[in-house]
């Protein structure tokens, strides 16, 4: 992400009706304040492939994520690293779990393919809108311990 963005200390989040709590700040932010931080939430998301996580193979990007509060709406693009990267549905599934596990219910999140990026672009967009396959890819135990991997933070 950019020079001088604000990052917090490695730790936790936990959310508490509409007030969230970082574990080693011990400060409370509002809703809306903590949502100026969902690029944060996916930075460090480890690449199913790679020892490195999305931010540090410019999979993710802050300016590629799109926060609505009025309309409760998330929109993240993201960039696999090569035009025909097999794992570009399993990283936008886990950007999708994980932005689902840390935002209020009230969110609809939208994950897609930067436009142009990728050679199965239209397909996996599709597979990512689906509802239904996203969650039955979440009840298959073996693809949801892999996201459950790259969604492990790991110390740096």
């Amino acid at each position: 992400f950019r020079p001088g963005s604000v990052c917090f200390r490695r730790g936790f989040v936990k959310s508490f009706k509409s007030k969230v709590w970082f574990g080693f700040a011990d400060v409370f932010l509002s809703a809306s304040v903590f949502l100026n931080y969902c690029p944060h939430l996916i930075r460090s998301i480890s690449d199913p492939e790679h020892p490195l996580s999305l931010e540090e193979l410019n999979v993710v990007e802050q300016v590629r994520v799109q926060v609505n509060d009025a309309e409760s709406t998330v929109s993240v693009e993201f960039t696999p690293t090569i035009p025909h990267c097999s794992m570009a549905t399993l990283i936008g599934l886990s950007i999708k779990v994980k932005l689902l596990r840390s935002l209020p219910n009230r969110f609809k999140i939208d994950v897609h393919i930067t436009p142009g990026t990728h050679a199965s672009e239209a397909a996996v967009n599709k597979q990512l809108a689906d509802k239904e396959r996203v969650a039955a890819a979440l009840e298959n135990s073996s693809l949801l311990e892999v996201v459950n991997q790259c969604l492990t933070t790991r110390s740096v």
